[in-house]
């Protein structure tokens, strides 16, 4: 399939497709990719806008990447942490139910060169931004308390090219926010509360995995934004 045919205009960049190509080919017997953690460069370069330049590797490599972030277990992995420095992500949650961060299931989507914008409240109240802790594939081990927008309206491309427009609230907005960060070369570390950072086992362990921060800034000396 070209380029145009799926809907992205842009020429097919050779170079990088063989890039491609060659990860591919590198996926293990469980068909995934090892995640790369923060340290890398490509983690923190704005990745290139995609406009067709993998061609007919686009679908594969979507595949790779949702099975890479089922595995891993994340709810979202974006293409600078398997090493491609593309504006492309996936994202899929479950969810959870009476969940005070608002867990509702966010159904498996590929987001192409996505953007985010905060929004007022469905009420008409001013925007607001929420404080749970969260984690990063990239940063294996740790979470740190990050206050994200509550609700926002997503536009973006999806795998073949369509538009993508939709309004997110609560735990499905901060998926794509992070996501979308990673893609402008930013880590959920360069938002968080730098004393809040906990380890996984002890956020779990101590905390119960902190649905609400308030216990955890009264023992470690912080203030929730």
């Amino acid at each position: 399939m070209s380029a145009a045919a799926s809907g992205f205009a842009g020429p097919v960049d050779g170079e990088l497709r063989s890039a491609v190509a060659d990860l591919l080919a590198a996926v293990g017997p469980n068909g995934v990719l090892p995640i790369v953690q923060a340290g890398d460069p490509v983690l923190r370069k704005p990745a290139v806008p995609y406009t067709g330049q993998l061609g007919d590797l686009l679908v594969p490599l979507v595949e790779v990447m949702r099975r890479t972030m089922h595995a891993a277990p994340g709810v979202g992995l974006a293409a600078p942490q398997i090493g491609i420095g593309l504006a492309l992500a996936v994202a899929e949650d479950r969810g959870a139910e009476d969940d005070p961060r608002e867990r509702t299931p966010l159904p498996f989507r590929v987001l192409v060169n996505p953007v985010y914008e905060a929004l007022e409240e469905a009420d008409g109240s001013p925007a607001r931004r929420t404080p749970f802790f969260e984690g990063c594939l990239s940063i294996e081990g740790w979470h740190a308390l990050v206050a994200r927008h509550h609700r926002v309206r997503l536009t973006a491309q999806d795998e073949t090219g369509a538009p993508v427009d939709e309004v997110l609230t609560g735990w499905p907005a901060r998926i794509i926010q992070h996501e979308t960060d990673h893609l402008r070369g930013e880590l959920y570390l360069d938002h968080a509360v730098p004393r809040s950072i906990t380890s996984n086992i002890n956020l779990v362990k101590i905390w119960g995995g902190a649905p609400d921060p308030a216990p955890v800034a009264a023992a470690l000396g912080f203030e929730v934004p």
